[in-house]
């Protein structure tokens, strides 16, 4: 659908996962300069906005309301207003709400502009020392149905893969990687990305199993693993590793 000159925008606006000082100059002005902000959480936006100065007002925008409100959202940018959205920490969209808002102003002819910004799973993955010129995002497993299948997918990609985990359930998880993937898969466990206690752990899913059966993990869990191999990823990780392109 054609866009209409003299409609707003929508601003996706990623803001600090955990240490304020990532938050951008340009996330700042935009969010002043905004009618709106929606939030995933009023409560947990609130400080952030506050110590930035931002005064701007704030409604929930979650994923048990947005079904319900992304219609009047819409209509609103089109009738000239310029709108922004975030979540309670990150990127809006990669594992938080953020997707069906983005989609009905594309359908509708509504421009989105996504800032740069904080999200937690690329340091983890820089951190990991696993490959990471080709990688899988896969975010939160599921939680019982098909949690299974999705493991047994991802244990024979040859791309590094990376999940979300809750520290409740980290050792059970690595458990599973270890049936699906092998004991000696290698895989490192990052947790409170950016913040005080901003830890990686790196080794085979046995020597990672055993460190947090030992270590009760706190906070939030980023666990990447590397791709199956075989001689094809052998050969093009060779060249990844000898290449002179910086990437």
């Amino acid at each position: 659908m054609k866009r209409s000159d003299n409609q707003g925008k929508l601003f996706v606006v990623p803001t600090p996962v955990g240490n304020k000082g990532d938050m951008t100059p340009r996330a700042v002005n935009v969010l002043n300069e905004v009618s709106l902000i929606l939030a995933e959480d009023t409560r947990t936006s609130a400080p952030l906005l506050a110590h930035f100065e931002i005064k701007t007002p704030c409604v929930s925008h979650h994923k048990y309301n947005e079904h319900d409100t992304v219609g009047d959202i819409v209509n609103r940018i089109k009738a000239g207003e310029n709108i922004a959205l975030i979540s309670d920490a990150g990127t809006p969209g990669i594992s938080d709400p953020g997707f069906l808002l983005s989609r009905e102003c594309r359908r509708n002819g509504v421009e989105v502009e996504t800032l740069p910004g904080a999200t937690a799973f690329v340091p983890a993955l820089v951190n990991s020392g696993l490959p990471c010129d080709r990688f899988c995002f896969e975010g939160f497993l599921p939680p019982k149905k098909g949690r299974r299948t999705r493991l047994e997918i991802l244990a024979n990609d040859i791309r590094t893969f990376i999940i979300y985990e809750s520290p409740l359930r980290l050792v059970k998880t690595l458990e599973q990687l270890i049936e699906v993937c092998g004991s000696e898969r290698q895989a490192s466990v990052s947790r409170e990305i950016s913040k005080i206690h901003n830890t990686t752990v790196n080794g085979s899913l046995t020597e990672l199993h055993e460190y947090f059966k030992n270590n009760q993990p706190r906070g939030e869990i980023v666990v990447v693993v590397a791709g199956k191999e075989d001689d094809s990823t052998r050969v093009h990780r060779n060249k990844y590793k000898d290449s002179d392109i910086d990437y």
